[in-house]
């Protein structure tokens, strides 16, 4: 979610170098054997299915994570479009349980050359398993304040606002700081966030900082007082 990988990644096939299985897998299973319902025409209707999928598959396992992104923007209560993949974030020491999880659903499950997410695939839509956010690892407390959601009538633990909101303009750098994308996120979610907190948290970071003055401008949040500014 907060960085993406290359979109195309999951059109290559086992054996491409840039991509490969994640460790232990026999070979590649059909990716769409989990369900026999047809796919959804309709590109949101198939990011959310894929996403009560996995999330029901996680869930039944028992494992800690978080719905994070686009869809996790949906679940707090925003009604645009949904992006091109769903994301969901554990803890970097589960990495190998979910690979395995998923494995064993039928779903494929990848290594991509970044080191900070596993790849897989449901019901023809990306998945992204990431465990860094905002350059962080996930932690037991960033799980441990996500919120019990409908998404789709499939309840889920989703990050907080708060989280969420700070898991992308954290992500802002020199190499990607689209604030266009994150605009609406901000709007949707804004009375749901403790923006101070992400304010302390993002620090002194100037893509960032940028950001928060581009949504005291547009009236999405309070001005900081004349005194706080530097």
């Amino acid at each position: 979610m907060t960085r993406h990988a290359d979109d195309d990644a999951l059109e290559q096939r086992p054996g491409v170098a840039e991509l490969r299985l994640a460790t232990g897998d026999p070979e590649l299973v059909p990716q769409n054997d989990v369900l026999d319902d047809d796919l959804p025409l309709d590109r949101n209707r198939a990011i959310l299915q894929a996403t009560k999928q996995v999330g029901s598959i996680l869930k039944r396992k028992g494992h800690a994570f978080a719905l994070a992104g686009s869809v996790a923007v949906y679940a707090h209560g925003s009604t645009q479009n949904l992006q091109h993949d769903v994301d969901f974030c554990f803890r970097p020491k589960d990495a190998d349980a979910v690979a395995e999880t998923l494995r064993e659903a039928g779903l494929p499950v990848y290594t991509p050359p970044e080191d900070w997410l596993l790849k897989s695939s449901c019901l023809g839509q990306q998945v992204d398993l990431i465990f860094e956010l905002a350059h962080q690892p996930v932690t037991t407390e960033l799980l441990d304040r996500a919120q019990e959601l409908s998404v789709d009538s499939v309840f889920m633990p989703v990050l907080s606002p708060t989280d969420l909101v700070h898991s992308l303009v954290a992500a802002f750098s020199e190499h990607h700081c689209d604030f266009g994308a994150v605009l609406p996120i901000a709007r949707t979610l804004r009375e749901k966030v403790d923006w101070e907190w992400v304010r302390r948290a993002c620090g002194d970071d100037p893509m960032a900082d940028a950001f928060f003055y581009f949504l005291e401008r547009l009236e999405v949040i309070e001005p900081r007082p004349k005194e706080e500014r530097r």
